[in-house]
């Protein structure tokens, strides 16, 4: 009888569903590194609009560059050479930011525009008019190789029906911008879109305002500290970079918390299966 039992326990753990793994650092390393190759936050934006956004920049960038310029000239005589650095380190990243953000996707931008753009043809599983990307809608369509998911217009998607229908797609090769939505096939049921939550919005916002608000914080910080009568030099340099870099962390942890807290209302949104 024991025996028994002890075959039964055995079968019922055989049974029992392993739970989800964790992705690995590996597997959040390859994910990061192939959005950042697609083009990061400006991945499926037109070309044209990615190349307004890096040439205002790169006009960003000059203008950090010409305050530096500016500290490094000026500042000296008054606070010393060190002060004046530790003023200026501060606008570097602003620079720092426009470059991760901006960059990849500026260069895949310049080859969009003389490269042809890609059909993609495959069966509609899915559309939504809004998405994380601010004025972007998402289109998952089930291709030979798996479910993709593109970042598509919303005035594009108002043809797009409910049922599942095929669908072809022309796509620029590198920033994925999706150019036009052909529909083959008979729309028999329109597609409802339910109302966007205000969190949505927010969460939309968030990567946007984030490097704002950190570059606001550091420069704030850094060069309140470093025009303010403090001595002696070297305390006076050091200073200016503590209070800088630690408002710009107390900006980068509320920013964190807030997005944690947007995500699980979001999460919360999803219906139960």
């Amino acid at each position: 009888m024991g025996k028994r039992r002890m075959q039964v326990r055995q079968q019922v753990r055989k049974v029992q569903p392993k739970a989800a793994a964790a992705p690995t650092k590996g597997q959040t390393k390859r994910q990061r590194e192939r959005f950042v190759q697609g083009g990061g936050m400006l991945q499926g934006y037109a070309p044209d609009f990615v190349l307004r956004v890096g040439y205002v920049s790169i006009g960003i960038a000059v203008v950090c560059l010409a305050v530096i310029a500016a500290l490094l000239i000026f500042l000296p005589p008054v606070y010393g050479f060190p002060v004046a650095i530790a003023a200026a380190v501060a606008w570097v990243l602003p620079i720092a930011l426009l470059a991760s953000f901006v960059g990849p996707g500026f260069r895949l931008a310049l080859k969009d525009r003389k490269a042809e753009a890609r059909l993609v043809q495959g069966q509609l599983m899915g559309a939504a008019s809004v998405s994380t990307s601010v004025g972007l809608g998402m289109l998952m369509v089930q291709t030979r190789g798996g479910v993709e998911q593109y970042l598509v217009p919303p005035a594009r998607l108002k043809q797009v029906p409910g049922n599942q229908v095929s669908v072809v797609l022309t796509v620029t090769p590198n920033l994925r911008h999706v150019r036009s939505v052909g529909i083959m096939g008979q729309r028999m049921v329109g597609r409802v879109e339910p109302p966007v939550p205000a969190v949505m919005k927010r969460v939309q916002l968030l990567p946007l305002l984030t490097p704002i608000a950190l570059s606001l914080a550091a420069v704030i910080g850094d060069d309140a500290v470093a025009l303010a009568p403090i001595s002696p030099m070297p305390l006076h340099a050091v200073l200016a970079v503590l209070a800088g870099a630690a408002l710009a962390g107390a900006v980068y942890g509320a920013s964190f918390l807030l997005q944690r807290r947007m995500m699980a209302e979001v999460q919360s949104l999803v219906p139960k299966s």
